[in-house]
């Protein structure tokens, strides 16, 4: 997901982490991988990063460009102290470049592999979103229905639309960022958090602008989603999503977690997000504060279709599909975000990030290429996430006019 973020107790209480939808957004976690989702942004998102026509909008991928990206992906592994990533890079008529790098075990020093299932964070957002959506084409409800039509005591719910709430603009407190989340998470990350529990974080803080009028990211929005979308169908979010959206896209290795089970094969992933700050390995945390905002599992091949599906808008109408990709823009310069996805620089998709995880999956419609990086860590380096290092290194080595890149504002 951009980043967000939560702030806990003691040494760790003044640490906002980009975990991806589950604390990055923009991993925008949360945010969208940029800043905090603290930055709220009003205005309209002009379209930037094209390439001159008379410019190929991708380089081809031949050995010497494979050489180079191998130098731009090691050299990021090696300056930010990643453990381990894995890149995949596909496009019609250009080639692929599929790669693992480092370890997948620090305590074993195991290799990466590109066939690692992972926990994706954010990228949850954009199957809750279009489970949303395919409810529009079914006119069972609109986006501009209120929230307060389906989810009692959601403060001003009967201003707050679907839309605002896909679409990052409700004003609803980012749960995250209350104190009182973050010591309950730092002081057992396998709790099992239930949903009310999480809005309750988030519901004790004021609205804090007018609907509709700003961005900024907040997993409590997608949460409130889930409940709609469980209140429409009668159906629990889980199994709805698995069989109208996982099994439409034909999926086979994505799923939402009951719990904190991570099936085999699968990286061990690393984060500081721990009391006092070491490193902790965080494999079998429980990602239920994540939920319909984070806590999904995929792999390299399955995201590399779903990027494909999500910009072009296969599982919805035409119409639907429009009013999706009307983004706005969500605070770094050339980033905007439309309802359940961003366009980075023209790279259309989402981010994620969540304690010793981070991902990025992005289609790039002119180029018709995907890109999805996984790294085994969520610690960021200087400021700036690691997902959006790497990504950045792949993209400006093939895509130099359409460079990913969200940095906070």
């Amino acid at each position: 997901m951009p980043h967000s973020s939560w702030t806990g107790s003691g040494r760790a209480a003044t640490r906002r982490r980009t975990a991806g939808a589950i604390g990055t957004v923009l991993a925008i976690g949360g945010i969208l991988a940029a800043g905090p989702g603290a930055h709220a942004v009003s205005g309209d998102h002009k379209e930037a990063g094209k390439p001159g026509q008379s410019e190929p909008v991708m380089r081809n991928l031949t050995p010497k460009v494979r050489a180079q990206l191998d130098r731009a992906v090691t050299d990021v592994l090696r300056t930010t102290n990643t453990p381990g990533v894995t890149v995949g890079l596909w496009a019609p008529g250009k080639g692929s470049y599929v790669r693992a790098f480092g370890t997948a075990d620090k305590a074993t020093n195991a290799p990466m592999s590109p066939r690692f299932n992972m926990r994706i964070g954010s990228v949850t957002k954009t199957f809750t979103v279009t489970a949303l959506l395919r409810l529009v084409d079914q006119k069972r409800l609109r986006l501009d229905d209120p929230v307060s039509q389906y989810v009692p005591g959601v403060p001003q719910g009967n201003r707050i639309t679907l839309r605002h709430l896909a679409e990052m603009r409700s004003g609803l407190a980012e749960f995250m960022h209350d104190p009182d989340f973050g010591k309950a998470f730092l002081a057992d990350p396998h709790r099992q958090f239930s949903r009310a529990e999480l809005l309750a974080y988030s519901f004790k803080h004021p609205v804090g602008f007018t609907p509709g009028s700003k961005f900024q990211y907040s997993n409590t929005n997608t949460h409130l989603l889930a409940m709609v979308v469980e209140k429409v169908t009668g159906q629990r979010f889980d199994d709805h999503v698995a069989r109208h959206v996982v099994r439409a896209a034909r999926l086979k290795d994505t799923f939402m977690p009951e719990g904190a089970e991570f099936p085999a094969p699968r990286a061990h992933g690393y984060t500081d997000q721990t009391a006092d700050g070491s490193v902790a390995d965080a494999t079998d945390w429980s990602p239920s504060a994540g939920g319909p905002s984070g806590a999904m599992i995929s792999d390299l091949d399955d995201l590399r279709s779903w990027a494909s599906t999500l910009a072009k808008g296969t599982l919805l109408s035409a119409a639907t599909q429009a009013e999706r990709m009307k983004t706005k823009p969500a605070g770094p310069e050339g980033v905007g975000y439309g309802l359940g996805l961003f366009d980075n620089h023209g790279w259309i998709g989402h981010n994620g990030s969540l304690p010793g995880y981070q991902t990025v999956m992005v289609h790039l419609p002119r180029a018709k290429a995907t890109l999805v990086v996984h790294t085994t860590s969520d610690i960021a380096y200087k400021g700036e996430s690691l997902s959006t290092k790497f990504a950045e290194a792949v993209t400006r080595t093939v895509t130099p006019k359409n460079v990913y890149d969200i940095k906070a504002p």
